[in-house]
């Protein structure tokens, strides 16, 4: 014992290691004795000090009755631990008797602070159904859980498997809501695996969990060739789209990631966060607005970047409606003196991240994200007829709501549920496509690799999800009810909005790539020289307090924007 120091062993958390020590333990005095009885054998006596046999059934003895009191002290704590505590117990099942259910099962019980039982093991495995983990038995599928529910009073559920659809989520979802039961999820593998699975790692399930379709993981080499040891400037960083953009950048190892945001704040947070993070990678924060030509002048003299991420724009639809003027000024203007100036500097690449919202746009927003895609497209086609090497390669990418980005629906839902409701849902028809900020993040540093200059891609986003589907989801999430515990008003759809958005409208073509998720849409190109000219208007109508004349021209530069529930609506019987 003093050379396999088995003894500094946890009794109460004995394991399999600890019984392989103990095992060690055993052999070395089994060969230390047999050395003893072969020498005193030949040199002193012709008899040995202790008998073979009884040296053999001493080991197996020892063997036996140290690792059957490590267990018993074990158990005996649990039961212990379980019946100071059992006026408090919750009793859950695990959905998933495979490797992370078995984990699960075995923190749970190593947990001291823990009151939670765990009952039986649920399995979709029609194989498993009647045996014995642990001494939990498996049941098949969900077909037991209202019998566990009435006879062990079970009221948590923990989803243990790796990639479960969401299809199936849904379905375990559904069924728990019928019976009261809140639901849980181990994280994967990759999240918890280094710093060891705990009680609290086991987390409830995220409206994430429930996205109406499943995650997609892209390419990442040929991301990291086109990454690596380049200089990237990312505008709008310190957003929900960029900030993560920025995480995503920086494991590609470019020579330098530049940070560019007008919010001093949020910048200033994700600057913090990146030096505290370990990352290698260089990077500079730069506090300037797009907007501002000769700030951006020096930002291209000074770093000269040679891939740019142009997620920068105002976004939510409702505050936009309200300020034409500052959507041109950002999303237009803004975008023209960034791809000038790339041109200028012979940028290699320049991605725009633009939205759904500019397909038949209903509203100011969705009209200036399809005017600054007209211009980089148009440009694109200009440099490509005029100069044939060396020219810098427009590309655009379009998608839809991310999930969690500042000023989005399910952070405002989160709020409402966290204050008793009631919900506010605009209209009980609107519908909205859905993708995760680090998918979103994925399709735009894709889109910069695989494109060649003048692309629309376009993410095949699944299908849409009704806004009031996703509000009752997260309701449940909860552990509460629609109607009874949160109640959804509905407030009648805003100045702009539509009922559902498109990704291409009745004159784009669909042309496909080598990905099966991401398509390029064929949109008629536009003359450079026109759409110049059109942007270059703007300039004389700011600043006159004519919001009425700068929508007129943004409704002629762009026939199929027709305004909805929206004061501008008036102007579309004047195009």
């Amino acid at each position: 014992m003093l050379i396999t120091k088995s003894y500094k062993g946890i009794v109460r958390h004995t394991g399999l290691k600890d019984s392989v020590n103990i095992f060690k333990t055993v052999i070395i005095g089994f060969f230390i004795v047999l050395a003893v009885n072969f020498g005193f054998e030949k040199i002193i006596s012709s008899s040995y000090v202790i008998p073979n046999s009884i040296l053999i059934i001493a080991s197996l003895t020892a063997l036996f009755l140290l690792i059957l009191y490590r267990f018993l002290v074990k158990e005996l704590f649990i039961y212990l631990k379980s019946g100071f505590i059992s006026n408090e117990v919750r009793v859950g099942v695990i959905f998933g008797a495979s490797e992370a259910g078995i984990t699960a099962l075995d923190v749970i019980k190593r947990d001291n602070k823990s009151n939670l039982h765990i009952a039986a093991f649920l399995d979709d495995d029609p194989k498993k159904e009647g045996k014995i983990i642990g001494g939990k038995r498996i049941f098949k599928g969900l077909f037991n859980l209202k019998n566990l529910v009435e006879t062990q009073n079970v009221t948590e559920l923990i989803i243990a498997v790796k990639d479960l659809s969401v299809h199936r989520k849904k379905e375990i979802i559904d069924e728990c809501y019928k019976y009261n039961i809140h639901v849980s999820i181990v994280p994967p593998l990759n999240q918890w695996i280094n710093r060891g699975l705990n009680t609290e790692a086991i987390r409830d399930l995220r409206i994430e969990d429930l996205l109406g379709r499943d995650q997609i993981s892209l390419e990442n080499q040929k991301i990291k060739e086109e990454l690596v040891n380049k200089v990237v400037l990312v505008t709008g960083a310190a957003g929900s789209i960029g900030s993560e953009l920025c995480r995503q950048i920086m494991y590609y190892n470019p020579r330098l990631l530049i940070l560019l945001d007008f919010s001093e704040s949020a910048l200033y947070d994700l600057d913090i966060e990146f030096r505290e993070s370990g990352m290698v990678t260089p990077h500079i924060s730069v506090l300037a607005d797009i907007r501002d030509l000769n700030t951006m002048k020096e930002v291209f003299r000074k770093y000269s970047p040679e891939i740019i991420f142009h997620a920068a724009a105002y976004k939510h639809v409702p505050m936009i409606e309200n300020y034409p003027e500052q959507a041109i000024k950002s999303n237009i203007l803004g975008t023209k003196i960034l791809a000038d100036l790339s041109v200028l500097h012979h940028v290699e690449k320049f991605v725009l991240v633009s939205t759904d919202k500019a397909v038949n746009p209903t509203n100011v927003m969705g009209a200036t994200k399809r005017a600054a895609e007209m211009y980089v497209q148009s440009l694109n086609m200009y440099l490509q007829n005029h100069h044939v090497n060396n020219y810098t390669k427009f590309i655009t990418t379009r998608f839809g709501n991310v999930l969690g980005s500042n000023g989005s629906v399910v952070p405002l839902f989160k709020k409402q549920i966290q204050k008793g409701g009631p919900i506010t849902v605009t209209h009980p028809d609107v519908t909205r496509y859905f993708m995760t900020i680090p998918e979103a993040c994925q399709l735009v540093l894709e889109a910069g690799c695989m494109g060649n200059g003048g692309e629309i891609y376009v993410f095949d986003m699944g299908e849409p999800i009704k806004i009031v589907d996703l509000a009752i989801n997260m309701i449940r999430l909860t552990g509460k009810k629609e109607g009874s515990d949160i109640k959804i008003i509905f407030t009648g759809l805003r100045e702009g909005e539509k009922l559902f958005e498109e990704l291409l409208n009745d004159t784009e073509v669909i042309k496909f790539t080598h990905h099966p998720k991401i398509k390029i849409a064929q949109v008629a190109p536009v003359h450079f020289f026109k759409i110049e000219g059109q942007i270059e208007m703007f300039e004389s109508l700011i600043g006159k307090n004519s919001e009425n004349e700068i929508v007129f021209h943004l409704k002629s530069m762009i026939p199929e924007y027709k305004s909805n529930s929206s004061r501008f609506e008036v102007l579309d019987r004047l195009n």
